[in-house]
């Protein structure tokens, strides 16, 4: 019998005897691998969705902050300068006058008269100098400059001279036609403070020498109040708005408002008044300043000491607060609400938010987050002058 004797061929190098039997993935290997790959997929997108909505919170909790603090930094930094009239102090409010005042205000000045000479008389710029700040509510009281006022805001009116001296470093020239306060220092001036436009108007008054003109500062006039557009009207975004004094194609007016910080849906303001001395009389402007003692004149009898007494007021009308509210004012209490620039998807404010004694506003069922937020603000150009050691 023959025999066939097979004989397989050597491996060629490099291969392996192991390999010739190898084959690929099955259906099922492939589907389990897909399945694992949709899983980290899922998880991916979920992280990154989850990442997306944190930040975009985050940035919306930050916007009610930023726009919150911002426009309360704003106010302060206003109201801390009322009443500031250079080197002037109204002798009503000057403890080291022996006289009976002459320049009390009379009544509460509008806060929104143009400038003309026949109006703006030496009785109304008294008036003036001495209600360094006005607040309402209702914008009846300011028609034409006012407008477009949501109902949950008051009107803020913040006076006082420019803080610096024009023409002296970065302060605005001397501009003919712009209203400016002279005060004087010299015993021997008539008058103890000049007010007019420069160039219709003599500022003859002397330093303290009674040789060098005293120095001459702008007036300036804020009206804030909240609108109910930002940019464009209707498109729905609440702004804290201020109109400036200012002379514009001739005329000494306040100007149209200027935007300056959304997202704030209101405004309440109250203001702190000290009507009581510290010996617990009443205010009396009739009179010359009278002592507890008049060897030490620690404490005057019938004057403010500079501390509001009683609760805070606020103005809804011109009838609440009248003058002696307003010249007698030492601190601004400012509530505002802040919102959010972009709704929160899911998210509905069904809260209401307490403003001083102006109540609640809210709820407001929509997609916007809001915080109030509130500062006292002293008067220290008014409380300071009235205090004693």
């Amino acid at each position: 019998m023959n025999y066939v004797k097979i004989i397989h061929p050597a491996p060629r190098p490099g291969h392996s005897r192991s390999l010739q039997g190898a084959r690929g993935f099955g259906l099922i290997e492939l589907m389990v691998a897909m399945v694992i790959a949709l899983v980290i997929l899922a998880a991916l997108v979920a992280l990154f969705i989850g990442t997306s909505r944190n930040n975009r919170e985050m940035a919306t909790a930050n916007s009610v902050i930023d726009n919150g603090r911002f426009a309360i930094q704003l106010l302060e930094s206003d109201l801390v300068h009322a009443g500031f009239w250079g080197t002037h102090v109204p002798r009503y409010d000057d403890q080291t006058s022996d006289a009976v005042p002459a320049d009390v205000p009379g009544s509460v000045p509008d806060p929104c008269l143009a400038y003309d000479v026949t109006n703006w008389n030496n009785a109304y710029t008294n008036s003036l100098i001495g209600t360094p700040v006005q607040v309402y509510e209702d914008a009846a009281v300011c028609t034409g400059v006012v407008t477009n006022k949501v109902a949950a805001s008051d009107m803020l009116v913040v006076r006082h001279a420019e803080l610096c001296v024009p023409g002296v470093g970065g302060c605005e020239a001397d501009t003919n036609g712009k209203l400016y306060i002279q005060s004087s220092l010299c015993t021997t001036d008539l008058n103890a403070y000049a007010f007019g436009p420069t160039g219709s108007t003599t500022f003859p008054l002397l330093r303290r020498n009674c040789t060098t003109a005293a120095e001459k500062r702008k007036f300036v006039s804020h009206i804030y109040w909240v609108r109910n557009f930002a940019v464009t009207a209707g498109d729905g975004i609440p702004t804290l708005v201020r109109s400036e004094f200012d002379l514009v194609s001739g005329t000494l007016a306040h100007q149209p408002p200027v935007a300056l910080i959304e997202g704030i849906d209101a405004m309440r303001i109250e203001i702190g008044v000290d009507d009581v001395s510290r010996t617990g009389g009443a205010v009396n402007y009739t009179q010359a300043v009278q002592w507890d003692n008049p060897a030490t004149r620690t404490a005057a009898v019938n004057r403010g000491d500079g501390i509001p007494d009683g609760a805070f007021v606020r103005c809804t009308t011109l009838a609440p607060c009248d003058i002696g509210d307003f010249m007698n004012a030492t601190a601004v209490r400012v509530y505002l609400l802040a919102r959010s620039r972009e709704t929160t998807p899911g998210y509905t404010d069904t809260k209401t938010y307490t403003l001083g004694s102006a109540g609640t506003v809210g709820p407001f069922n929509d997609g916007f987050k809001r915080h109030v937020y509130s500062t006292t603000v002293r008067l220290i150009n008014v409380s300071g002058r009235r205090e004693r050691p």
